[in-house]
């Protein structure tokens, strides 16, 4: 499983989603013009970057199956 290189893209897209989801919240923490300004931008990312994590999980498992 090590040696697919699809196994190393669904890794950094989950990757991505966690420091984008931690980015946002912390925003939302910490409040203030930051929040205001980013708040929707990185919603948006982090939606875009879960989809394309779902989508390599799905060829993942799609390429596993065969």
């Amino acid at each position: 499983m090590r040696s697919d290189p699809v196994f190393y893209a669904v890794v950094g897209a989950c990757l991505a989603v966690l420091v984008i989801l931690l980015i946002g919240i912390g925003g939302f923490a910490r409040g203030g013009e930051f929040n205001r300004r980013h708040a929707n931008r990185l919603m948006r990312l982090r939606i875009a970057a879960q989809a394309v994590a779902i989508g390599l999980v799905l060829l993942f498992v799609w390429l596993r199956r065969g």
